[in-house]
């Protein structure tokens, strides 16, 4: 892990895609005060998805409004979460494509891009052919089913940072597996899809190490966390103190003591940020307030970096 040491900073900018494990480690970065975007088409799980994804971000493509679908009273795109679903198809398709539009520019200008696979089954729509990021719950007889190869996997993804590292030659792409297991189709289901992400990644790292790492969230909860207290109560998801620890360790691989220190202290903040004072006193919140200020204040002074993520937190 030492020969990553140093490869972000606190200060770089970075881009989470992929399943909700990059929200989970997202959120750390933002607690961190990190400049991070954090899966701009919503969740994306298996890694045809995630590649097509990124594609129209490198070329900032947006969405056609005769590809959105109404369904269940709302509009949907099958290369969007339904947290970008609205009532009114206008509003969607422009919600949808200012996402593209502002995550299009972060992309070009990060540091790294992170990428979380977290399944290697995919969905493809039987009237198109497509592979889709969310059924959005129509009828299962629309879709067709199956497990992606491995060496179809590694060729998407391969194509995929080719495609990343032509937009944007100074950026680092850190893959992971999602320690997230996805128990519907059957724990044997599980077991195979991660083990051929982990295969077709590990091709694409091979070919690319100055600018492609490979980070072991999968197996870190897998063998570091093999116990049922470090899940939550589904059994499925890693509790709070397995996402702590991972984070640890994502620090410890790719962050050099300086940001490290960084990183502590703008979570001190973070933390006296999210605390509301006990006290039906006003002179006892105005003071409280106004200490925090203060310590923004002296952050920024610190770390002048961070204005764009203080800035909006100062009176």
């Amino acid at each position: 892990m030492g020969e990553n040491q140093g490869l972000l900073h606190h200060s770089d900018r970075v881009v989470m895609m992929g399943s909700c494990f990059s929200d989970n480690i997202g959120a750390k970065m933002r607690h961190a005060m990190m400049q991070v975007t954090v899966n701009p088409f919503g969740t994306l799980y298996n890694p045809l998805s995630i590649a097509s994804g990124i594609s129209r971000l490198v070329t900032g493509t947006p969405i056609a409004g005769n590809t959105l679908f109404a369904q269940n009273g709302v509009w949907n795109s099958y290369a969007f979460h339904s947290r970008y679903s609205l009532a009114d198809k206008q509003s969607t398709l422009d919600r949808m494509n200012d996402q593209i539009a502002r995550a299009h520019g972060q992309l070009k200008s990060c540091h790294a891009l992170v990428v979380t696979l977290g399944t290697a089954v995919v969905y493809r729509l039987k009237s198109t052919g497509q592979v889709v990021a969310n059924c959005h719950k129509v009828p299962q007889h629309e879709f067709s089913r199956r497990m992606a190869a491995v060496d179809e996997m590694a060729q998407v993804l391969e194509q995929m940072v080719q495609e990343f590292h032509h937009f944007n030659s100074s950026a680092q792409v850190i893959f992971t597996v999602s320690p997230i297991r996805h128990i519907a189709d059957g724990l044997d289901v599980n077991s195979l899809s991660k083990a051929s992400l982990r295969v077709a990644v590990n091709e694409v790292v091979t070919a690319h190490p100055d600018f492609v790492a490979y980070f072991p969230s999968y197996e870190i909860m897998m063998d570091d966390l093999r116990d049922y207290r470090f899940y939550a109560t589904d059994m499925v998801h890693p509790s709070e103190v397995a996402v702590e620890y991972i984070w640890q360790a994502f620090q410890a691989t790719y962050f050099d003591d300086r940001s490290a220190q960084a990183i502590a202290r703008c979570e001190r903040v973070g933390k006296r940020l999210q605390h509301r004072p006990m006290s039906a006193s006003r002179e006892v919140v105005e003071r409280f307030n106004a200490d925090t200020q203060a310590v923004l204040r002296n952050l920024l002074k610190e770390y002048p970096y961070l204005e764009p993520v203080i800035a909006s937190k100062l009176d």
